[in-house]
């Protein structure tokens, strides 16, 4: 019978249509839109989107086969390239949304309140305004943070720990990517106070500024820096290293790829592992699931990285009980 003849038998009433449909869909080819804030020449970045592609693979979503994946890369500083970036991955009407980083995920909200969103590397969700609660999402969001508050006080504990002569401690952050900011910066100066450390907020829109804050620590004796979570000091980790090295200034950074570059201390979740379990979430939507019944999670596994190389560099003996807690070292 033909399909024609066999919808006039039915009387063409929709309803008999809609299941064999559904059930089809795990057959069609789906399409994931990827907007990431660091450029496509980051090979740091590169591997986060190869985890997130390997978890899919695992899970059956085989690209070319059943899913292809769409990517925009390094619109992190700019809002107008980022919100077009945004405009242009909605337009494709992909299936799901993986967003990487506060800024761009913000961009993607305002462009779309429909398609689904799976964010990660995101500070504050609810106070971003991505999702109504971190337990019941409650819109087209949903996704993966990166640290508590209270990590603001350990990076600062453990600056003083590595360093024990420090007395003041300059908060390094970019206003422009880092719009959370005091999410972390209250703590940072509670713990400032319980450690009788002077603290202050080191602001930086540019190179120049960086350059001109870094020099103005070193002219104070035992001045420290602590690097945030922040995508701008993430693109420029090069630059940092560099200039606190070049005045001898102690600093702890926020994820690993800071000491394997020469960096002196980090302490921080693992990027890589929020790009494998957004896979999984990108599965379970693209299955049926609503992101806002999934979710958002917090890490559970933080990784304390020590370049003893860096230390020596600056005359700092790493205290035993210090090297005892270090997840990796790096000679």
């Amino acid at each position: 019978m033909r399909r024609r003849e066999l919808l006039m038998l039915i009387g063409g009433t929709p309803s008999f249509w809609v299941l064999p449909a559904r059930s089809q869909q795990p057959n069609r080819m789906r399409l994931i839109g990827v907007l990431m804030a660091h450029s496509q020449n980051d090979a740091e970045f590169l591997t986060y989107l190869d985890a997130f592609r390997q978890r899919l693979r695992e899970l059956g979503w085989v690209e070319g086969r059943n899913v292809l994946i769409e990517t925009r890369w390094g619109a992190l500083d700019d809002a107008q390239s980022t919100r077009q970036a945004a405009t242009e991955l909605v337009a494709l009407q992909p299936d799901v949304i993986l967003t990487q980083n506060t800024p761009p995920t913000g961009s993607m909200l305002q462009v779309t309140r429909q398609i689904p969103v799976i964010f990660v590397v995101v500070t504050d969700p609810v106070g971003s305004g991505f999702v109504e609660s971190l337990a019941r999402p409650g819109g087209n969001a949903t996704g993966f943070t990166i640290m508590e508050p209270s990590m603001a006080g350990k990076w600062l504990a453990l600056l003083k720990e590595i360093a024990p002569n420090v007395v003041r401690a300059a908060f390094l952050f970019n206003p422009a990517t880092a719009p959370y900011v005091n999410y972390y910066l209250k703590p940072f100066n509670d713990a400032a106070q319980a450690l009788g450390l002077e603290a202050f907020a080191a602001p930086i829109h540019g190179i120049a500024e960086l350059e001109m804050i870094t020099g103005a620590q070193a002219n104070t004796p035992n001045t420290g820096l602590i690097v945030i979570p922040d995508g701008y000091l993430n693109v420029h980790r090069a630059e940092i290293i560099s200039l606190a090295a070049r005045h001898r200034l102690p600093a702890v950074y926020p994820w690993r790829f800071f000491p394997e570059s020469g960096g002196l201390l980090s302490y921080g979740s693992d990027q890589r592992d929020e790009f494998w379990l957004a896979a999984e979430y990108a599965d379970r939507i693209l299955r049926g699931e609503k992101p806002s019944r999934l979710p958002v999670q917090a890490p559970t596994r933080f990784e304390l990285v020590v370049n003893l190389s860096t230390a020596k560099a600056l005359g700092l003996d790493v205290p035993p009980t210090l090297l005892a807690r270090v997840d990796r070292i790096i000679e």
